[in-house]
């Protein structure tokens, strides 16, 4: 079983500091919406050697993963390339590390989200509801 790498373990040096200050502003007004409509926050930036989930929060019991994007500049056809099937399949590979571990939530329902933050067309905080998930 696969163990949450450690913040210590893992040094992030982000090639564009403004891309990793735009993804913790983008964080937090994702979790500032979900706490307003309801969710309750379970973790943040959990992280395994196989990937990231940006949010975890749980809503009855529902839990989600939910995946954060800021685009000032972007369109529908940028989210999708950002977050292609390589993507999601990281997800939901790190969600079932968070899982094997956390076995307080084996009877929660599953489910996959996405928040897209100020992408022009859109709402400032477009909340996308099982955007994926994963098919046998």
């Amino acid at each position: 079983m696969e163990k949450p790498v450690k913040e210590n373990e893992k040094k992030i040096s982000p090639k564009n500091p403004y891309k990793k200050e735009t993804g913790n502003s983008g964080e937090e007004k994702a979790c500032n919406y979900l706490i307003k409509n309801g969710y309750s926050i379970i973790q943040r930036n959990y992280r395994t050697r196989r990937g990231e989930v940006d949010i975890i929060v749980e809503k009855g019991n529902v839990l989600v993963f939910v995946e954060v994007k800021t685009l000032p500049n972007g369109n529908a056809e940028l989210l999708s390339h950002v977050l292609d099937i390589r993507k999601q399949k990281r997800i939901i590979k790190t969600a079932k590390c968070f899982l094997a571990i956390h076995r307080q939530y084996s009877n929660d329902f599953i489910r996959f989200d996405v928040i897209v933050n100020d992408m022009p067309g859109f709402p400032e905080v477009y909340h996308i509801e099982n955007a994926f998930a994963e098919f046998l």
